[in-house]
Parts: structure tokens; sequence; C-alpha cells
């Protein structure tokens, strides 16, 4: 991730450079859009799949085109995510047995940069490839899984004795974080006041808690309940006293990621449309 991270902000660099090129003159124009598509995690329960356990997503967008290559854009995203250490081919993971699920709220302002000049209704100008980054604040809430089927809120259970005596941190988590999201996608035209994208967008985070694993295990008599001591270690094939205590859970190193992929429709609501040429 910390690669792709760092192409991503030379590629920006890059766009910039062009910006700098740009015609004086403004074309500006602003529209609304509409996300359709899904969202998936990078975490301590799925390290390196891309598109793994792809959830629906969607959500809303403002966008404001300063000029045909640069536009400042607002966004409202809903999804989820999910991990199963079941479906792991690590046999270690598979015995650890974990898993969760969250729902993502975002709200997020970012930058995008076209490669080519791009207007909705502008025949000449009527597609691009193109570069995002922003930051913005998500809202996420991980549950896990009883062996009834039912699913229960972990941040309160304190599953790694977080806010606990010697527990892996000070303080329980926050379950609103900062985010900084980047992608990449491609706009064209599909009708006179309409354009159509496909992006892809990660969201580095600043928590390793959206799966509620990165420490230790935590002694399991030392939390609220069967609940708790349960949704802590629910691995498979350990000593059935002790279990795994002590011993290492997550990554702690590593940050978690999410993502949305998807389209996007976008319907131009102020602006220059070019006009069709008048017949003979």
């Amino acid at each position: 991730m910390r690669k792709q991270f760092f192409i991503f902000i030379l590629l920006i660099s890059t766009t910039l450079s062009g910006f700098a090129q740009l015609h004086a003159k403004k074309k500006s124009s602003v529209d609304l859009g509409i996300f359709l598509g899904g969202s998936y995690y990078i975490g301590d329960l799925n390290q390196t799949k891309q598109f793994l356990f792809t959830k629906p997503a969607g959500g809303v967008l403002f966008r404001y085109n300063v000029n045909p290559r640069l536009a400042f854009r607002g966004n409202v995203l809903f999804g989820s995510i999910e991990g199963h250490d079941s479906y792991s081919s690590d046999l270690a993971q598979k015995q650890r047995n974990l898993s969760f699920k969250s729902n993502i709220n975002e709200v997020s302002i970012q930058l995008e940069f076209n490669f080519l000049n791009y207007r909705i209704g502008v025949e000449k100008e009527k597609f691009s490839p193109y570069l995002f980054f922003g930051t913005g604040f998500f809202k996420f809430n991980p549950m896990g899984q009883l062996p009834n089927g039912n699913w229960v809120a972990l941040q309160p259970l304190h599953t790694e004795g977080e806010g606990m005596e010697d527990g892996s941190k000070n303080k329980p988590y926050k379950l609103v974080q900062i985010s900084l999201p980047f992608g990449i996608g491609f706009k064209t035209n599909i009708a006179r006041k309409m354009g159509l994208s496909v992006e892809w967008g990660m969201r580095k985070t600043f928590t390793d808690y959206l799966d509620d694993v990165s420490g230790r295990y935590y002694p399991w008599w030392k939390l609220d309940g069967p609940t708790a001591a349960y949704l802590s270690d629910p691995s498979k094939g350990t000593d059935p006293v002790y279990g795994n205590v002590g011993r290492q859970r997550g990554n702690k190193t590593n940050k978690d990621w999410y993502s949305f992929v998807g389209i996007i429709l976008s319907f131009q609501m102020k602006g220059k449309v070019e006009k069709c040429p008048t017949p003979y």
C-alpha cells in the first residue's frame, strides 16, 4: 500500500506540472453526481487481496469544475466492509478464526486533475483520464459474529484490553476517524448534459482498528463476560484454559485501508453547453 501511495503522489506531481500550462481563461461549471459501486478493506484479515469481499456502496457528490483540467469535489459515500480468516489460504490465519463487518460512512473533499481537457456537453473535450486526492472523515463500527449467528459491536467489548490495564491502547479507539482518499478514474460524456466516470479510490487511514484487530491477545478472564471473551479469541485448536494470551493477534505496525470503486453519473447543473451546428 505504501508503494501505491508514493506512486500516486508522483503522478500528481507530474499532473500539476502540466496544469501550469492551462489556458488562463476559465470555463467553469457545476455538476451533481450519483456514485454506484462497491467497497472493501485491506487490513489484518485481508492483507493483500484487492476487491475481496466487495460489498455494495453508493453516495452523492457535488463538483465545481474550475476549468477543463481542475475540479473541486465534495462526497458523501456509504458502504460496508468485512473480513474473514476462514477464507484465507494461510493456516495460521485460519486457526486464528477472526471475522468482522462494519458500515463505512464517509464525508470528504477532493481535488480532481484531468489529463486532458474535459467538459460535459463539449464534443471536442468529451473524455479524459483523471486523478483525485483529498481528505475526509469516516465513521465505522466493527461487529463480530457469535456462534449463534448474532452480530455484536466489538469496540465496547475492549477485545484487546483497550482502555484497560496492560491493554493494547490507553483509551478505546474512536469510531470517527480521518482518511486520505486518492485514486484514478476515466470520465466521458454520454449525453448533452450527462457524464459517466469509472473510478477506483483507496483511503489511507490512521487507525488499525477497522477490523478490531491490532495488538496481542488480552487475558480473557479480565474481559466483561463470555461474549467479550469469545470474540477476543475464537481461535481453533488452542489451549482451552489459557488460549493465546500474550501472543500476537494482529500487526499494529500497518494501518488499515478501505476503498470505494464504481461509476459516477454526473449531471451538469450550471455551465455552457456546446451547441450543435446549424444545418444548411
